[in-house]
């Protein structure tokens, strides 16, 4: 499996055989020709694991590598590094333990890139449940070369998890003998695992056929005369194995399982229905499937006699009005059969509610290719051009379809078509209304305003996207449309905007799979722009401008779908069994929903004419000078004019719709993980928080921590200007960064999940900006690959801290070593376990100027001398198990190469680890805020007091009012600071920092208060964030520097006079 050279992986095939109608019956040729193939001698069949039975890791660090903005083919270079001797054939050898590897591992591959490379994320991914997740085509070739009486083998170069278990994902019973590298101390293509194998076996080598993804272990295979299979595709390698036995190896129907039981139907009655339509059958029952795709109406295949069927019937129960509508399907299918468009054939509507409870239509079965993952992956990048090119002249074929000729005139009303669907879905939505979503009241609100004034009528499909098409197996083409229960008539348009939608998803959104966080480029995919631009070509009409409103109807009515699919699967009735993930899904698709409203806005906005040209300055200085500059343009910044490099560095972005598309993806990934994983497990943690193991790490904080580092949201903190080539960090601007900061700030658990917490994001930048190489080997990398944690000693007990100068630990040299002693104390994260970096201030030569006294050492938590005294807590909360400790160093011996910059560097050190991370905590304090006005909003909706909801009270309004600005305003000057950041420097924004270090943490103080206040005692207790969001709110005061030092900088800056 694991080989030593990983040159050639495996091609997956997303594409599976899908069971849908048509007039195709190949299956019984298939299985007549197996009559005439195969030579019938082969005893057993032995497999690779990667990339024959489950992906290769190959193709896994491809994609990984691309996710990770990882220089291609590192992880492969590292793979043949060394060859034999190399760090991964030691490893698959059994030689070395997973965390000695994964260490080794990590410094060769950062070797090769000159970057840092998470490899621990790559090894998460590589063994997760998700990538190694065996090829069913291969799981059903087993079973049947098992049912004919032949052995099976798996002969994999392998390794052992750091668990003591070797990694083997598979089912040990499909498989008469298991040869592993790790096991065995020897690797393929050694030949001596080939015959170790075939000895267990008990057969010579001509008895057996090898299927291997990789030509030198094939070679060794054919070198000892066992028959050789080359993988380059699982489905591919089937078709070939099957020549070689003479039987078929797929004989079930893809897609399918045993019918659930709450979808049982009637089989006699069902039975007795087909004979009168079809007549009398031959021997044998009656079989009968359920197909997994689709969330609406239930849909099975049926085998009886000669004869292989599709089911499609309404689901059970109380149904939302005009919902699930068969008949129409039926129709819509049997009229555009004739009329050029590639449709199943169907045979007969069935409406009589005592053969399987529910109307019910039946076509014919027939084999072809569905694209469940829109990406495509194992197509080359011109076959998923030419797949998406099919598709969007399969959408044209529709919209061309003559309504007269077809006899469709009627098959819905003409005209009016949005403002209809957006009455009609706004009704859906609120039949199932499960719970409040914002997003949706303010759609419900928005769209109708806003609909587009011209509509073309056509047939419109209603559910166009790709796997919702059949595809010819050798070619790209589009053999039929299937689904059609939400067709009608209407605007074509959005048809187009709905087959878009994958655009915008990421790989990872369940129901409906993306690849936004993919690069449509490589993938050769047109982007969502091409796509419309390609429709427009081919109708013949010019192009879309208003196209951002369409795709925000598509969002808000998948919503509507996915809200009714929730509410189906609370009692039983969605025929999928993952509906009932479709709850919060709903929220995440009326968000992006109002994202592209919001974007229709601006496009609306800037087409409007200017009519008054803006007077106002958007400077901060109070000057008597008019409000131009003497060159008469206007300036929006406290700072000099920035310099054409400077300008250049980065945009003011308001919204996070306004950033790049590469950013705008981290911060949907960030979001979603937000809701699907952080806040999830937050009852969890708090309970280990106050549990007698809270100084232990949280388990669970360490899963989410891999699953983060998997998503690529992982060191996003370092800044570009720290970190220009981006060798450590995600090269996100201070304004970039600082609209995810927010959402990471939505919950007390969040940042140290994405490596973005303090204290280590300042000391890691610390290490970035002034450490020495050897200094970044030992501490950086541990701390950027999550691995150990930091704290940073500077406030001390006996002086006023908050004037950095003040401090008295002294550091001495002594024999050629420094020696500290000191107390200090709120030493942040020191009490954590994982904590082995102590970033200490010290007076190095109490004699020298003010500002050159300090010097910065990086102190090994296990050296000597080093005493917890106690643990500190804030309002009574210890923080465990970082913690806040008081902490004595008592002649902590210190190797001079440990020093950083040099003697007296250490206020300047202090000041720079301060750069963007002076205003981190401003943007999580905006999350913190934006959490608890969410919380309030929705206790005061619940909540009933003297006589009315506290929602009507007009002091709680008031509140709600109060809060929104204050965030909104502080939201603006936090963002402004981090834009002056970027395009100035630190030292030119210094008055935005000491302002917004002065607001951020008031505000948040406020915000948070009121809410407490419309909670009541509740708001005081553990069973909302709300007592620790208002504790760290009030402490943040302090640590960031207390107001009053803020309130001086500002004033002293107000103060100076002004060129």
């Amino acid at each position: 499996m694991y080989i030593r050279r990983l040159c050639w992986p495996s091609r997956l095939q997303c594409a599976r055989r899908a069971a849908v109608p048509r007039h195709v019956q190949c299956r019984q040729q298939e299985a007549h020709r197996w009559k005439h193939l195969g030579c019938g001698t082969y005893r057993a069949v032995i497999f690779d694991m990667g990339g024959v039975l489950i992906p290769s890791p190959g193709k896994v660090a491809a994609e990984w590598e691309v996710r990770n903005q990882i220089p291609p083919g590192t992880i492969l270079k590292a793979f043949v590094k060394d060859g034999e001797n190399g760090i991964w054939m030691r490893f698959m050898r059994g030689e070395i333990k997973t965390n000695d590897f994964l260490q080794e591992f990590g410094r060769v591959c950062s070797e090769i890139s000159k970057t840092t490379v998470p490899v621990d994320s790559f090894f998460s991914l590589m063994t997760s449940k998700q990538m190694a997740r065996p090829f069913p085509v291969m799981t059903e070739a087993i079973s049947q070369i098992r049912a004919k009486g032949l052995q099976t083998a798996v002969l994999s170069n392998n390794f052992y998890l750091s668990n003591g278990k070797s990694f083997l994902p598979l089912d040990r019973k499909q498989f008469d003998v298991v040869v592993e590298s790790c096991v065995e101390g020897i690797c393929k293509p050694d030949p001596r695992l080939y015959q170790l194998c075939l000895q267990r076996l008990g057969l010579q080598p001509s008895d057996s056929i090898f299927l291997d993804d990789l030509g030198p272990n094939l070679k060794a295979a054919a070198s000892l005369g066992i028959h050789t299979i080359k993988v380059d595709d699982p489905e591919t390698a089937v078709k070939e194995l099957e020549a070689l036995l003479g039987f078929p190896l797929r004989m079930g129907i893809p897609n399918t399982r045993p019918v659930r039981k709450n979808m049982e139907i009637p089989k006699d009655a069902l039975q007795t229905y087909l004979k009168n339509l079809l007549g009398s059958g031959g021997p044998g029952p009656l079989e009968l499937l359920q197909f997994d795709h689709g969330q609406s109406n239930p849909t099975y295949y049926i085998k009886w006699a000669d004869h292989q069927l599709v089911l499609r019937k309404k689901p059970p129960g109380a149904l939302l009005p005009s919902a699930h509508a068969v008949e129409r399907e039926f129709r819509i299918m049997r009229a555009l059969a004739n009329a050029g468009v590639p449709v199943p054939t169907v045979l007969d509507l069935c409406e009589d509610l005592s053969v399987v409870g529910t109307p019910f239509y039946l076509m014919e079965y027939c084999p072809g290719l569905i694209y469940k993952d829109p990406s495509l992956p194992g197509l080359d990048p011109s076959h998923r051009r030419a797949i998406y090119t099919a598709m969007n002249k399969a959408l044209c074929t529709i919209h061309s379809v003559d309504l007269k000729a077809t006899g469709l005139e009627g098959y819905g009303k003409q005209g009016d078509y949005l403002p209809r669907q957006v009455q009609t879905w706004t009704k859906q939505y609120r039949a199932a209304e499960t719970s409040t979503i914002p997003a949706m009241e303010r759609l419900i609100q928005w769209l109708p305003l806003h609909l587009p004034q011209e509509q073309r009528t056509t047939v419109v499909h209603g559910d166009f996207r790709l796997d919702n098409l059949l595809f010819h197996p050798e070619k790209p083409e589009v053999l039929a449309v299937l689904d059609w229960e939400l067709s009608t008539l209407g605007d074509p348009l959005s048809d187009v905007a709905y087959s878009c939608l994958a655009h915008y998803l990421p790989s990872s959104f369940p129901l409906l799979r993306g690849f936004s966080d993919q690069d449509v480029r490589q993938l050769g995919i047109p982007s969502a722009e091409e796509y419309f631009r390609m429709y427009c070509l081919h109708m013949g009409i010019p192009a879309i401008e208003n196209w951002n409103f369409y795709l925000a109807f598509s969002f808000f009515r998948v919503a509507a779908i996915l809200q009714g699919v929730y509410k189906r699967s609370l009692t039983g009735q969605a025929s999928s069994a993952t509906a009932g993930q479709s709850g919060k899904l709903a929220e995440f698709m009326s968000n992006l929903a109002w994202d592209f409203a919001t974007k229709e806005g601006f496009r609306i906005f800037k087409e409007m004419p200017v009519t008054k040209p803006l007077t106002r300055s958007h400077h901060v200085w109070s000057r008597v000078q008019g409000l131009l500059s003497p060159t008469g343009t206007r300036r929006y910044s406290s700072v000099p004019e920035a310099s054409p490099a400077h300008a250049t560095k980065g945009d003011l972005v308001l919204s996070p719709e306004g950033l790049s598309p590469r950013v705008r993806t981290l911060y949907c990934r960030l979001q979603q993980f937000m809701e699907q994983q952080v806040y999830p497990a937050e009852p969890e943690l708090q309970r280990h928080q106050a549990s007698a193991d809270r100084w232990s790490p949280s388990p669970l904080i360490e899963d989410l921590k891999d699953k983060a580092k998997a998503e690529g949201l992982w060191n996003l903190f370092l800044p570009l200007e720290s970190d220009p080539e981006q060798k450590y960090g995600a090269g996100l601007t201070n304004v970039e960064y600082a609209h995810l900061c927010e959402v990471m700030g939505m919950s007390l658990y969040a940042p140290e999940m994405f490596n973005c917490s303090a204290p280590d994001t300042g000391n890691m930048e610390l290490l970035v900006r002034y450490g020495t190489e050897e200094q970044k080997a030992r501490w950086l990398i541990p701390l950027l690959e999550g691995r150990v944690r930091s704290c940073f000693a500077m406030t001390e007990p006996q002086v006023a801290s908050s004037d950095a100068t003040n401090i008295e630990a002294s550091i001495r040299e002594e024999d050629g070593v420094y020696v500290i002693n000191g107390r200090k104390w709120w030493i942040s994260g020191i009490l954590d376990p994982r904590c082995q970096l102590c970033v200490f201030m010290g007076k190095t030569d109490p004699q020298a100027p003010r500002h050159q006294q300090q010097s910065v050492l990086l102190v090994p938590m296990d050296t000597p001398g080093i005493q917890v005294i106690r643990p500190l807590t804030v309002y009574g909360l210890d923080d465990a198990p970082g913690g806040h400790g008081e902490v004595l160093f008592e002649r902590v011996r210190v190797p001079k190469e440990n020093i950083v910059l040099g003697p007296g560097r250490g206020f300047e050190i202090a000041q720079g680890r301060l750069g963007p991370g002076r205003i981190h905590h401003c943007m999580r304090l905006i999350g913190f805020s934006e959490r608890a006005l969410a919380l309030m909003k929705a206790r005061v909706k619940s909540r009933v007091a003297f006589g009315k909801p506290l929602v009507e009270q007009g002091t709680i309004l008031a509140d709600i009012a109060q809060s929104r600005v204050e965030i909104e305003q502080a939201r603006l000057l936090v963002l402004k600071t981090a834009h002056l950041m970027d395009v100035a420097g630190n030292k030119a924004a210094a008055l935005e920092i000491a302002m917004i270090k002065m607001v951020a943490p008031s505000m948040a103080y406020r915000v948070i208060d009121r809410a407490i206040q419309a909670f009541g005692a509740a708001g005081l207790s553990g069973d909302y964030p709300l007592a620790q969001f208002f504790a760290w709110a009030r402490a943040l005061r302090f640590a960031d520097g207390p107001d009053e030092v803020h309130r001086l900088a500002v004033a002293r800056m107000e103060l100076k006079p002004r060129a």
